[in-house]
């Protein structure tokens, strides 16, 4: 991923905490050419951007991270809509502002459809957390969807993460992907460094045609 990699790259980022991606994403930022974002992170970002997400979840300690990232040449592409649950607990579909009492779990369906099609037109895909809370099926389409294009892509794919793992099997799509490691700390750490299982194969799909 780091050595030449077919282009564009894409890296696909979800799950709850941008805290524990932190290393993982200044490494990234220097060789991809977009990044995708979805899942609780994405929340920190809109409100780095001044956007309400109502009760949803947010590091408030890594709002100054996001808004450097957000200023930077960096392509970054955050949902658009959002699915959770209103202030009464029922399911709801929401533009890219929540209101007070709201709670995004997952992204919406023009973000899903968005995000697959910056899949399906990448070379090199790296996928790390589920886009929402996808063991609830209220809340699993967007990275189901996600999943799907990651099986359909003709780029090279990577997946690492033990959720983002655990979403491709519930949705029978991992054997449709080039690469994929179950352990999620472990695979950000060795991204991180410079090294992961798989990363020798992107390497070698670099060279090919």
């Amino acid at each position: 991923m780091r050595n030449n990699p077919k282009r564009p790259l894409v890296a696909v980022l979800g799950g709850a905490k941008i805290s524990d991606k932190i290393g993982v994403i200044d490494a990234l930022s220097k060789v991809v050419d977009s990044f995708v974002i979805g899942g609780g992170m994405c929340f920190t970002f809109l409100a780095a951007k001044s956007l309400p997400i109502g009760d949803s979840l947010c590091e408030l300690d890594q709002i100054s991270f996001c808004k450097k990232l957000l200023e930077s040449d960096l392509k970054i592409h955050l949902p658009e809509d959002i699915v959770g649950v209103d202030k009464d607990g029922n399911f709801a579909t929401f533009g890219v502002r929540l209101p007070n009492g709201a709670k995004g779990l997952d992204i919406g369906p023009g973000s899903a459809a968005e995000f697959a099609d910056i899949i399906m037109g990448a070379r090199s895909v790296f996928w790390n957390g589920p886009m929402g809370m996808f063991e609830d099926e209220r809340f699993a389409a967007g990275t189901r969807t996600v999943a799907q294009a990651m099986s359909e892509t003709k780029a090279f794919t990577i997946v690492g993460g033990g959720d983002s793992a655990a979403a491709l099997a519930q949705f029978g799509f991992e054997k449709d992907v080039d690469h994929v490691s179950t352990g999620g700390g472990a695979s950000l750490e060795f991204l991180e460094l410079g090294d992961l299982p798989g990363l020798s194969a992107l390497r070698g799909a670099s060279n090919v045609n």
